[in-house]
């Protein structure tokens, strides 16, 4: 299973689509992004759909007081950690950049604990037909609220969808819980959740880990 994130809706000619957000650099689809037919759960795009909710931590500012088996994890700076590589077989090795069958191999995300709800969802608040006919987060009332696309091949292959559809879903809704004011938007670096193996490795991972 492939890790993407999805950033809208709408229809076209008739079809109805989501607008989704690919890993693989802007050279691909549609700028990086692509559309997978909407109401039909193509690709379990509407039944295994994970997401988080940011804290706001700034308004009134809260900080994190560091723990001591933090300052003590393995994984920090204090060693030269090596970098995780992917462990290719076969015909999985990649070619020309192009991503293997054997990529990333997500698995369904699942949140130690189990799900946390903090707030009404969505749909508990606002009936469906109040819904707009279509929404896409690159451009809402001329606004952009979106980190910027990203590829997990560069510079080197790396099956690590996980880290990216996630940081990059995260990073957007900082952006919108910031009312897009930012001078530059916010991003979150995947490099730094696949070094620390904080839900997988270049071979693949969970991502209700990073969340």
């Amino acid at each position: 299973m492939h890790d993407i994130s999805v950033v809208g809706y709408g229809e076209e000619a008739g079809q109805k689509y989501w607008l989704v957000r690919n890993s693989w650099g802007t050279h691909w689809g549609e700028d990086g992004f692509f559309r997978v037919c909407r109401g039909t759960n193509n690709i379990n795009i509407e039944s295994d759909c994970a997401w988080a909710t940011p804290k706001d931590t700034w308004t009134e500012k809260v900080w994190h007081k560091t723990t001591e088996a933090e300052h003590n994890d393995p994984l920090n700076d204090k060693i030269v950690y090596p970098f995780p590589q992917p462990t290719y077989t076969g015909n999985d090795v990649p070619k020309n950049d192009a991503p293997s069958t054997g990529g990333c191999r997500v698995e369904k995300a699942t949140f130690d604990g189990g799900d946390k709800k903090f707030s009404p969802h969505a749909w508990d608040v606002y009936p469906a037909d109040t819904l707009p006919e279509s929404v896409d987060w690159r451009n809402m009332n001329g606004i952009n609220y979106l980190s910027w696309n990203k590829n997990q091949h560069i510079p080197q292959y790396c099956g690590s969808c996980w880290a990216q559809g996630t940081t990059s879903a995260i990073a957007d809704r900082f952006n919108i819980l910031n009312g897009g004011k930012n001078s530059s938007p916010i991003g979150l670096d995947a490099q730094v959740i696949v070094n620390c193996q904080a839900g997988g490795s270049c071979d693949g991972g969970n991502p209700g880990k990073v969340y």
